[in-house]
């Protein structure tokens, strides 16, 4: 979405230099020079009575085609003029190096326009740069192809690089974004999003649930207890993206698109505990929300004597605690805040 939005805002500052190339063929110099300001002018009409702004890139190219053509037809040296694209190129390779290499985005800043007051995350910010500089190296070579035309090709070459070549590259550059994003987005893991009741109102990927508090998707957890009412816990590993190295909830995970959350909790319980013949019991449904994210928890429990084998792959650990152990250590930064929360909840049920 961010690379189109920049498309958005380069292309229709580049028209007129295009709308240029294509007159001076058909009239001349003086004449596409007139045809090329004519529409520049229409274009920031159109815009202003549409978007009620003034499209600075419009502006800044209109009056280069105006300045710098002129000079052209009184010197009558058009190299004055075939220099324009690339004086063009170099302003956005100057705005682009800012944005993409320092602190100070100028690019995301003149973007918000197009947001609609969307707000970007760390992960999309940083994708953002990256195409910046994607896009400064494009711009960067093309404005060093357009000075080289200018001075040692033809005019029919010039004419080429400076129009119809921007936007080969440019097109192809954005077919192998739209094609790499088609890959990448079958092989994204996806979230439902949810109401409070649990109705399925959507969908986003993991990354997008986990960073974004405002994705409501749902989880089921699994309390375990033994015939000694011991509770059964898990120790997440240093790779999750949430709590890592925290002890939590014996089972717990999410539910997938078009999952019921009996075929779920089944799932989860076998995947990281290998638990396949247990009977659970309900608790309770709840929304917990925290920094990053947003989960409508369904909350079970089952009773189980068997000797429990944890998924290392999964797991960092996993045991069986006393209540009074579990008592001591709350509030000691040992469990996860959501097991503290629901410990409060067996608490109350007096399931423990």
């Amino acid at each position: 979405m961010n690379k189109i939005q920049l498309l958005k805002q380069f292309l229709p500052g580049l028209l007129p230099l295009f709308v240029f190339i294509i007159a001076d063929e058909i009239w001349g110099t003086q004449v596409g020079m007139y045809v090329a300001i004519g529409f520049g002018i229409a274009q920031l009409i159109i815009i202003y009575f549409k978007e009620k702004r003034l499209d600075s890139f419009v502006i800044l190219d209109t009056l280069l085609i105006t300045v710098m053509g002129g000079i052209s037809i009184i010197l009558e040296n058009e190299i004055f003029f075939k220099l324009k694209p690339a004086l063009i190129g170099l302003i956005f390779c100057s705005i682009l190096a800012i944005s993409a290499f320092t602190k100070v985005d100028i690019m995301l800043a003149m973007s918000k326009r197009y947001m609609n007051n969307m707000t970007l995350n760390d992960t999309q910010i940083k994708a953002f740069k990256n195409s910046q500089k994607v896009l400064f190296f494009i711009f960067f070579i093309h404005t060093l192809l357009v000075f080289y035309s200018a001075f040692y090709m033809s005019k029919e070459a010039w004419a080429f690089i400076s129009g119809g070549l921007f936007y080969i590259i440019f097109g192809g550059y954005f077919l192998f974004e739209f094609i790499k994003n088609k890959i990448r987005t079958k092989q994204i893991e996806w979230f439902p999003l949810v109401d409070n009741e649990g109705k399925v109102i959507g969908k986003a990927p993991r990354h997008e649930c986990h960073s974004n508090n405002t994705l409501l998707h749902p989880v089921v957890h699994l309390h375990v207890f033994n015939s000694k009412n011991e509770l059964y816990l898990q120790k997440r590993p240093s790779w999750k993206d949430v709590q890592p190295d925290k002890w939590d909830t014996a089972v717990g995970g999410h539910i997938s698109i078009n999952e019921t959350i009996e075929k779920a909790l089944k799932r989860e319980s076998n995947e990281e505990l290998n638990l396949n013949s247990f009977n659970p019991v309900f608790i309770t449904k709840y929304v917990w929300k925290s920094d990053v994210e947003s989960e409508l928890v369904f909350s079970h429990y089952a009773i189980i004597n068997e000797q429990i084998n944890y998924n290392k792959k999964e797991l960092a650990d996993g045991k069986f605690w006393k209540i009074s152990e579990i008592k001591s250590n709350i509030g000691k930064n040992v469990f996860t805040p959501n097991f503290e929360n629901e410990f409060t909840i067996l608490q109350k049920l007096k399931l423990i």
